[in-house]
C-alpha cells in the first residue's frame, strides 16, 4: 500500500508550498510526478518551478516524462518518469496510487469545498488500506496531526 500524506495548505498557496516539498523528494534521491487539473494550473506550476527561490533548482517538464526527475501532467497514469512521489493538485485523484510508495495530497484549507473534498478521499483511501497522515501548516511549518 501506498503512504499518502494529506497537506492541508492555511498558511500558503500551492505554488509557495509544492517547490520545498518537491525539493525534499529531489534531495532523497527520487523523481516525482504531479497530476495537475487543468493546462492552466500546469503551466502556472511549471512557471513556478523554475523561478523558485528556494529551491533554487528543480529539474522538471511537461513533455518526454523519462527525462524529467519532475514530471508535471494532466494525465492520470502509473508513473511515466519512473517517480515514486505522486502529487495530487486541486482535488486530483488518482487510480495508480499502488504504484507509487508516496503521495502527497495537497488541498487548499481556505476552500470549504477542497476541505470536504480531502475528507472524502481520505476515508476512501483510509478504506483501500493506504497509510495515511495528516499534515498542516503552522507558523513554525508543517505539524503532523494524524
Amino acid at each position: 500500500m501506498t503512504d499518502i500524506g494529506f497537506y492541508h495548505l492555511t498558511r500558503s498557496t500551492l505554488e509557495q508550498a509544492l517547490p520545498r516539498l518537491l525539493g525534499r523528494v529531489l534531495a532523497i534521491p527520487a523523481r516525482a510526478q504531479v497530476l495537475c487539473a487543468s493546462e492552466e494550473r500546469m503551466q502556472s506550476l511549471d512557471d513556478t518551478l523554475w523561478t523558485t527561490a528556494e529551491p533554487d533548482w528543480l529539474p522538471h517538464g511537461t513533455r518526454d516524462p523519462a527525462d524529467q526527475p519532475i514530471f508535471l501532467t494532466l494525465q492520470d497514469g502509473p508513473p511515466a518518469n519512473g517517480a515514486a512521489h505522486l502529487f495530487l493538485t486541486d482535488g486530483m485523484e488518482s487510480a495508480h496510487l499502488g504504484d507509487y510508495a508516496r503521495a502527497f495530497d495537497l488541498f487548499d484549507g481556505g476552500d470549504e469545498e477542497a476541505v470536504a473534498a480531502a475528507r472524502r478521499r481520505w476515508k476512501a483511501a483510509k478504506e483501500a488500506g493506504h497509510t495515511l497522515a495528516y499534515w498542516q501548516q503552522t507558523e513554525k511549518g508543517w505539524e503532523k496531526k494524524a
